[in-house]
C-alpha cells in the first residue's frame, strides 16, 4: 500500500545574509503510515568549503535535536507538540538560523521511513 508523505530538506546557512546552503538532512512525514523520521550526513570537507570556520559538534548538536523532535517532543513542548503533524509543522517552518528547512515536497510511498535514506542519497549525498 502506498502511503503519500511530505519532506523537508535541511540546509547548513553559515550566512543568512549571503543565501548560500548546502544540503544536510532530510525529514519525511507520512500521517498514514505514522512516520517521521529525520536522516542526516555531513562532509565536513565540503561543508568547509563553504564555511572554513564551521562548528561541526554544534551543526550535528542541532541535527540531533531535529532527530530527537521526530522521536518525541521535548518535556517542555510536549503540551504543544503532541502530534507527528505538529512537529514536522515545526520542523518544517521557515527560521532564519544556521539550520533551515527547505520548502515542503510531496510523495508517495510505500514505505516512507525508508524515503527518507532515499532522499537522503538523492539530496544531500
Amino acid at each position: 500500500m502506498s502511503h503519500p508523505y511530505q519532506y523537508v530538506v535541511l540546509r547548513y546557512v553559515p550566512r543568512v545574509d549571503r543565501g548560500e546552503c548546502l544540503n544536510v538532512g532530510v525529514v519525511v512525514h507520512s500521517q498514514s503510515a505514522g512516520v517521521l523520521h529525520c536522516a542526516w550526513h555531513l562532509d565536513a570537507d565540503r561543508l568547509r568549503v563553504l564555511d572554513p570556520d564551521l562548528d561541526v559538534e554544534a551543526l550535528e548538536a542541532a541535527l540531533g535535536a531535529v532527530d530527537a523532535m521526530c522521536g518525541a517532543p521535548p518535556a517542555e513542548a510536549d503540551a504543544v507538540l503532541t502530534t507527528q503533524g505538529k512537529r514536522f509543522g515545526w520542523l518544517s517552518a521557515p527560521r532564519s538560523t544556521v539550520l533551515q528547512p527547505g520548502p515542503v515536497h510531496g510523495g508517495s510511498a510505500d514505505d516512507p521511513a525508508t524515503e527518507a535514506e532515499r532522499l537522503l542519497d538523492r539530496l544531500v549525498r
